[in-house]
């Protein structure tokens, strides 16, 4: 049970790291979208295209379920609903109360 409650903790930390990756994709999303941050400059290229690079394979499954909404990408927003409400009870199912 204590492995268990290991990998589940695990798994737990690496999903909070995957959703602030996202968050930082969405934003960086829109600072290129709306022309705040110019993409011609070397490191904003190399630190949104490395969050693209990273998410893509993370949304491409919702992507081809949910289509674009009017232009908006629901993607972000389903995945995160999807850990926070889904696989994250799931996964405190598994860690004991002493290591929240």
């Amino acid at each position: 049970m204590f492995i268990i409650a290991i990998v589940a903790q695990l798994i737990d930390v690496v999903l909070g790291l995957v959703i602030w990756v996202i968050i930082a994709q969405v934003i960086a999303s829109w600072l290129v979208a709306f022309g705040v941050v110019n993409t011609r400059n070397r490191a904003v290229y190399m630190i949104v295209d490395t969050l693209d690079r990273v998410t893509v394979p993370i949304l491409q499954p919702i992507r081809r379920i949910v289509p674009p909404f009017g232009g908006l990408d629901l993607s972000p927003l389903i995945l995160l609903l999807l850990i926070d409400y889904v696989i994250r009870p799931i996964l405190h199912h598994y860690i004991p109360i002493a290591y929240f």
